[in-house]
């Protein structure tokens, strides 16, 4: 209904492909990007008129195994808000790449960070 899927302006989808499931297999810059903006589509149509940019607003984040070698390729795509990092986040040192791909990605610059 319309005040669920407004509801959605203000959430997070996380995808991952099956196949990249604990394997360590990332998916292609534009398999993600096809499937996010694939995702945000779905949306556009679903949603009544008044709901019509729930698919802008819409966190949607990659999830197949984000490391410091694609995570700067990941988060500048146009449809990628983020990631969901697994095994990478175990580890500080990686992590903290990881986390500065997206600042720099995002244009996002040392404290000038937003929460939401």
């Amino acid at each position: 209904d319309e005040v669920g899927l407004a509801a959605m302006a203000n959430g997070i989808v996380a995808y991952e492909p099956v196949w990249a499931i604990g394997t360590g297999k990332t998916a292609t810059p534009e398999q993600v990007s096809e499937v996010h903006q694939q995702i945000r589509q779905f949306l556009a149509k679903s949603a009544p008129e008044s709901a019509d940019d729930v698919s802008e607003e819409l966190r949607v984040i990659y999830g197949g195994s984000v490391k410091v070698a694609n995570a700067y390729e990941l988060f500048s795509l146009a449809d990628v808000d983020g990631g969901l990092i697994g095994g990478a986040s175990l580890h500080a040192d990686e992590f903290g790449t990881i986390a500065g791909a997206l600042a720099e990605a995002s244009g996002i610059l040392a404290g000038e960070c937003e929460t939401h």
